[in-house]
């Protein structure tokens, strides 16, 4: 498995506001949404809490990779792109259900496994 460079860990400790968790359907089509319940697994794995994906976990189901974009407290962006698990049970679904708020629904953990990483169009991985 690959893990995040130490920089993007580092980044994902300073992320603020939404990420954007990117997927595409089938036929290629792009789709897009903003996420605040998201966490890190590991090193080498972000989490996206499921609480309302529709064409997201439409797309997830169809075997769509996927890219979270997120920006630092200081303004750097960055972007980790990789392959979807989607986790009904199991240890990364029990994680997410410890932060995952209350209030949300919290139906399943999308995985995104770090295959690519990038900070604006600077390669990190």
């Amino acid at each position: 498995m690959t893990a995040l460079p130490e920089k993007v860990s580092s980044a994902w400790e300073n992320h603020e506001g939404p990420i954007i968790l990117s997927t595409v359907n089938k036929g290629g089509i792009p789709n897009s949404i903003y996420a605040t319940c998201v966490s890190k697994y590991g090193e080498n794995t972000l989490v996206v809490a499921n609480n309302y994906f529709s064409k997201t976990l439409e797309n997830i189901e169809a075997g769509s990779k996927g890219s979270i974009l997120f920006i630092t407290k200081a303004g750097k962006s960055y972007q980790v792109k990789g392959s979807i698990e989607y986790h009904k049970d199991g240890p990364v679904y029990e994680d997410m259900k410890k932060w995952n708020p209350k209030k949300h629904p919290g139906h399943a953990a999308t995985a995104l496994k770090v295959e690519e990483a990038y900070s604006g169009a600077e390669k990190l991985l």
